[in-house]
């Protein structure tokens, strides 16, 4: 590889920027008068039924001040200064391909970051009182100690699964795959049931719901904009983890040297992203390093196909969690809840089995029950990512994708028609 330095410098700047920019949302909502002030502006001005559609909300002192570009152009020159360091004296394709990974996994946080910035800056613009209800339970949310509780303890459970041996016969991966798969999801199912379980119950019984509806805001958008902040919290759970995971199962078979380890979701989906990342630089050093962000890029999104099949799962008791909270209380909610999780998993196997096993009447009781429960209670067997790990064949990854989109419909759906069932409910609710 004969590149010159200054070529080398060019790639570094143009990787640092990238960077930069991807990271600058989320900063400037950090800052006096940026996004998250501007936010916080909008969902007042939403609260007390103003118009704010000609106004110019926030100064932005913080995000223009020489201070704050100071810092950026300083972060600028000893980031280029770095890579540029680590492209020149490490010129093995192999190297900057890790280097790349490490690169992909900062630009992955990014990017994620930002994925919420807009969600909730669109959400204020286009929904703004529900919005503002949406962000402040969201908030309030991951500031709660129980949400960085939960978040710590699974990842601590995450690395410590990947060290502990399964004895399977070469199957270790497969099974840590799916163990890291239902951490995350019981994670974030745990700390959301609590979550809307108590909130939405505690403030119509603490009668605070009255003062959040006299500014005015109607129940529909407090019930919809508290049941949207907590589940969006949960799924920023769902993604600081996955990007553990997405560590873990890179780690995990230089643990366990002995497997012969080949996940070809991952495979498949690296062969699809990686050239065209490929083609984003113009020298090879610099198609090296990007290389290795499309591996980064590739595996995690493979990953997050999983993440969002058992985040549908979150999304439907969460919202059979938040329907139940308008009219019972904290410990009666989880008890349905887990009920409904238990039966959501089992009565399509029960309902299999009875068809197989014969025409005695109490099977066809059994059958029958369990055929109604099927109907009633939402498919959770369906959110499985358990199947498409524990195979012979390979799913190819189109297909996995365009299953995965149909189940999130199919929760969007139910998680809908739960949601109006709360509203009825919470309709006639008195609330004085």
């Amino acid at each position: 590889m004969s590149t010159t330095l200054l070529e080398i410098l060019g790639v570094s700047q143009l990787l640092m920027l990238v960077l930069i920019f991807s990271a600058l949302p989320w900063v400037f909502s950090l800052l006096p008068g940026g996004v998250s002030h501007r936010q916080t502006e909008l969902a007042d001005l939403a609260a007390r039924d103003k118009d704010f559609s000609n106004r110019k909300i926030g100064s932005y002192s913080g995000i223009w001040s020489k201070e704050f570009w100071t810092i950026i152009l300083a972060v600028n020159f000893f980031g280029v200064a770095m890579l540029t360091y680590l492209i020149n004296n490490f010129r093995d394709g192999q190297k900057l391909a890790e280097y790349g990974r490490y690169y992909g996994c900062f630009l992955h946080l990014n990017l994620a970051a930002d994925f919420f910035v807009f969600v909730f800056y669109g959400m204020l613009k286009f929904w703004p009182k529900g919005g503002a209800v949406a962000l402040a339970a969201f908030r309030e949310s991951v500031r709660s100690p129980m949400y960085w509780v939960i978040c710590l303890l699974s990842m601590f459970l995450l690395v410590l699964s990947m060290l502990v041996p399964y004895f399977t016969f070469g199957e270790d991966y497969k099974v840590f795959k799916q163990m890291s798969f239902d951490i995350v999801m019981f994670a974030a199912l745990l700390f959301g049931m609590l979550a809307i379980s108590i909130s939405v119950y505690e403030e119509i019984e603490g009668r605070t719901a009255i003062t959040v509806m006299s500014k005015p805001i109607s129940r529909r958008q407090f019930m919809i904009g508290k049941y949207l902040g907590i589940l969006l919290a949960s799924g920023a759970m769902m993604m600081i983890l996955g990007w553990l995971l997405t560590w873990t199962l890179y780690i995990q078979p230089r643990f366990n040297k002995l497997d012969d380890v080949i996940d070809y979701l991952p495979i498949e989906m690296t062969q699809k992203v990686g050239p065209l990342c490929d083609k984003l630089m113009f020298t090879p050093e610099g198609q090296a390093v990007t290389h290795g962000v499309g591996i980064w890029f590739g595996e995690t999104l493979a990953h997050h196909l999983g993440l969002l099949l058992t985040f549908g799962q979150v999304m439907v008791l969460l919202a059979i969690s938040a329907a139940l909270a308008t009219r019972m209380p904290f410990a009666i909610n989880i008890v349905i809840c887990l009920m409904v999780f238990l039966l959501g998993h089992l009565s399509p196997v029960l309902a299999s089995a009875t068809e197989r096993l014969g025409d005695d009447f109490s099977l066809m009781l059994v059958g029958f029950i369990a055929k109604l429960f099927n109907v009633v209670f939402p498919a959770l067997d369906y959110f499985q990512f358990g199947p498409a790990i524990i195979r012979e064949n390979p799913i190819p990854i189109w297909s996995f994708t365009q299953y995965v989109l149909t189940i999130v419909a199919y929760a969007i759906l139910y998680s809908t028609i739960a949601i109006l069932i709360g509203l009825l409910l919470f309709e006639d609710r008195d609330l004085a």
